[in-house]
């Protein structure tokens, strides 16, 4: 019985200071964010989506020029000081832009698994606030 509590304890210290860390580290994250170069942020997202939907490298390069493109008019929203229902709905719509650009650039089925690829992002980001 005395194992049992002890494992429980320790099981609680554990979760505890994974939630702190995960929290620390989305702060981190935001952070990063604001601080990257649209340059920055748009190799990231080519290089993440080159791997998940197997670009060729004509598409990579397609791929790049649009990320960069919105990338930099993202830019001025992700550093303002707005409101932020404001920046929100500016960040849709050039989100919306964007996915537009990119469904003429991908194939059908490379599209598909982006729009899938994005889904389990926000679900992700939907299951991290709902722990902290």
């Amino acid at each position: 019985m005395k194992a049992l509590k002890y494992l429980t304890i320790i099981g609680i210290l554990i979760s505890s200071v994974a939630i702190n860390t995960a929290s620390a580290q989305d702060k981190d994250a935001k952070a990063m964010m604001k601080e990257s170069t649209p340059e920055q942020r748009a190799k990231l997202q080519t290089g993440m989506m080159k791997t998940k939907l197997r670009l060729d490298s004509a598409t990579v390069t397609k791929v790049q020029a649009i990320n960069l493109k919105y990338a930099q008019k993202l830019d001025p929203v992700m550093k303002g000081d707005g409101r932020k229902l404001k920046m929100i709905r500016e960040a849709m719509s050039i989100q919306k832009e964007k996915d537009a650009e990119l469904k003429t650039a991908l194939s059908k089925d490379q599209y598909q698994a982006y729009e899938k690829m994005k889904d389990d992002m926000r679900d992700k980001i939907k299951e991290f606030r709902s722990q902290n």
